[in-house]
């Protein structure tokens, strides 16, 4: 990826390792590899109290010079990160951002509330990200998003510019889409919408496997029906003032 990206845009890799020293280990070896910086979970498989989350992070964000985003998702991953100990995690200088994935955009409020203006917030959940926006967020790492750029710059640069209006119009056609994203089998539902809008493959490695039968179907629809009523979403709501490329983006 950083051969290929030749630093036109930054390349961030996620951090998931069952165990603090494979943590450390991973991150000074994709540093070697040019990357400019990390998503770093808690400790996969153990669910820790609050003094040992801290310390795997402490521990780790030391083991590279990296600026690092800490997410935080207690819905898949257990461990959850609060306001009190982002900020006691604040003195580590590496720590610029935080992916907020607790599916509660009242921990976006407390945050501000506690830390500051410390980090950059980012929602990590794709079908709460107007409403994260309206409280204040600095940005979104999209799932559902990556089978529409196109849609998805356009949505978040109306929430930038405060459109709420239309925001919220588009918004009304991208949720069915957005929901993909909060299903335990998301990496399959998404990777399905990016093959049926021709920007990858739905292939996904074990143990998860294609989606197949009535479920396919099923996803498949939403895909669709998000497929065709874009052109509409396009033609009424975005014609006028949508950038050029984008009236001739491939997506």
């Amino acid at each position: 990826m950083v051969r290929v990206v030749n630093r036109r845009v930054p390349v961030l890799s996620g951090v998931a390792e069952s165990s603090t020293a494979e943590a450390c280990r991973y991150v000074r070896d994709v540093e070697l590899l040019g990357v400019d910086g990390f998503m770093l979970m808690p400790a996969m498989l153990y669910r820790g109290d609050s003094r040992e989350i801290i310390e795997h992070f402490r521990t780790t964000a030391r083991a590279t010079s990296l600026p690092i985003m800490i997410y935080n998702n207690p819905i898949s991953y257990a461990n959850d990160i609060t306001p009190e100990m982002f900020e006691e995690l604040a003195d580590e200088k590496n720590f610029v951002a935080l992916k907020e994935s607790s599916g509660n955009t009242r921990r976006i409020t407390d945050i501000r509330n506690v830390v500051g203006d410390r980090y950059a917030i980012f929602t990590g959940v794709d079908d709460l990200v107007l409403e994260s926006a309206i409280v204040g967020i600095d940005g979104w790492v999209a799932g559902s998003g990556i089978a529409f750029p196109a849609e998805n710059q356009y949505f978040w640069e109306l929430t930038r510019r405060g459109e709420w209006d239309a925001a919220r119009e588009m918004y009304g056609w991208f949720a069915p889409l957005l929901h993909l994203d909060v299903h335990l089998k998301f990496v399959q539902y998404i990777k399905l919408a990016v093959q049926e809008c021709g920007l990858g493959s739905e292939w996904v490695r074990s143990p998860r496997l294609p989606l197949v039968g009535s479920e396919r179907e099923q996803v498949l629809k939403v895909i669709r029906d998000g497929i065709a009523r874009r052109l509409s979403c396009r033609g009424v709501l975005l014609t006028a003032s949508l950038p050029r490329q984008l009236h001739n983006s491939k997506s």
